[in-house]
């Protein structure tokens, strides 16, 4: 029986396929435009994500800057991490040395403004995710001696240095500095380094304190033990400095992963709202479907009114209730075949636009890794939608057909 009444509705659907290809048409852009925005959605998201892995979502950015009288000396920070070890890793000082008289840095007779130069310990690159690619990074020795060494980025290497950084002299203001390593590349692009995480230099904090008359730190950067206890850690850091400084006005701790938990939020909204507006297109592919079956059934009068009239209602009452499902049975099933058909070609005219997309997209966002990705999840209820989009609009004209009265119906002209 089911397979029967599938048979008519595959028969029906291809017998007038230029008229169903038109029906189908906004179910099939409906599909595709979900699936491709949903799979624009995933890329933006895994891209948002890489970037911030490469600035270390297992880290928190701590501002001190004290209250009254009272402050957070370095040895207290390290404190702190030696008593939550369990959730603090590591934690760096970190002194920002660039913009300031005696921090020009220079290369030769070259000067280079827009490099970032600061002040850290041994654990700071370790938690910015680099790599030394050549040499040695800082270590504990260059704090304690206050000595005149740095790690520099790939840019500042292969720009001011040819590759060969490693036993190089470079001049912060009136001061000399030895490079004792080189850092991976974080930006692919060359012409994109400059200025970006890898036009850097690192130096140790208690150097540049001296050679900027700090006394205090600042800002300070700490690794998580484990980022899926990032709000715990956060809690336990907030506590701590809570307790020495006696109020929250005198300090800031904020993760990358609550900045990137807010970037998911907003992307996420604007795919809905996007989404959204796609579905519009499956609406109006469904009232096409409304409208087409409508008109199958007037065509088809004649042809309901004989498959009625076959049974007497008079001799078999029982047998009306089992008519009029069979047709409705007939008419819903067609709608559904002809919604499921556009959502199968919106499928794939999704995954083909996808492919596309993945092709143009990098000439023209050469900086960015965007990829749209459709995600089996967004297949799947895409092409629910379509089926039951087909079912819901296509019930209306089936009850319709299934309640024509035989008598009229065979003398419908």
């Amino acid at each position: 029986m089911i397979f029967e009444t599938f048979r008519q509705a595959i028969q029906n659907v291809w017998s007038n396929k230029l008229r169903t290809f038109l029906t189908m048409l906004g179910i099939i852009i409906g599909v595709m435009a979900v699936i491709v925005i949903v799979g624009l959605g995933n890329g933006m998201t895994k891209s948002m994500r890489d970037s911030f892995s490469a600035l270390g979502t297992n880290t928190l950015s701590i501002q001190v800057w004290g209250y009254g009288s009272r402050s957070v000396s370095v040895e207290e920070m390290y404190d702190i991490c030696q008593r939550h070890s369990d959730l603090i890793k590591a934690v760096s000082p970190q002194v920002n040395f660039s913009g300031k008289a005696s921090g020009t840095l220079k290369i030769g007779t070259t000067s280079y403004r827009w490099s970032n130069m600061s002040g850290v310990d041994e654990n700071f690159t370790e938690m910015k995710n680099y790599q030394i690619v050549q040499g040695r990074g800082l270590q504990y020795m260059d704090m304690q001696d206050n000595k005149q060494v740095c790690v520099i980025g790939d840019y500042l290497n292969r720009v001011a240095f040819g590759g060969n950084g490693v036993g190089q002299t470079l001049k912060i203001g009136a001061n000399k500095f030895r490079v004792v390593g080189v850092l991976s590349a974080k930006v692919s692009d060359p012409t994109m380094q400059q200025g970006s995480d890898d036009d850097c230099v690192y130096l140790p904090y208690t150097t540049v304190m001296r050679l900027s008359s700090q006394s205090m730190v600042d800002c300070y950067t700490a690794m998580m033990a484990d980022e899926s206890l990032a709000n715990e850690t956060k809690s336990t850091m907030e506590e701590e400095l809570m307790s020495i400084l006696k109020t929250e006005n005198g300090y800031y701790v904020y993760s990358a992963s609550e900045w990137l938990e807010e970037m998911n939020k907003m992307i996420n909204m604007v795919i809905v709202v996007l989404t959204g507006i796609a579905s519009i297109s499956l609406l109006v592919g469904g009232i096409g479907i409304m409208n087409i079956m409508l008109v199958s059934v007037t065509e088809r009068t004649r042809e309901i009114g004989i498959r009625k009239a076959l049974v007497s209602t008079t001799d078999y009452p029982q047998e009306l209730g089992a008519k009029e499902r069979t047709i409705l049975a007939q008419f819903v099933v067609e709608a559904a075949t002809t919604s499921a058909l556009g959502g199968v070609l919106g499928i794939a005219l999704g995954y083909a636009v996808s492919m596309a997309a993945n092709k143009v997209l990098p000439m023209f966002m050469s900086d960015t890794t965007i990829t749209v990705s459709p995600s089996f999840n967004s297949i799947v209820v895409a092409f629910g939608i379509s089926v039951g989009i087909g079912v819901l609009f296509g019930y209306l004209p089936a009850r319709r057909a299934a309640r024509l009265n035989p008598i009229e119906a065979l003398r419908y002209d």
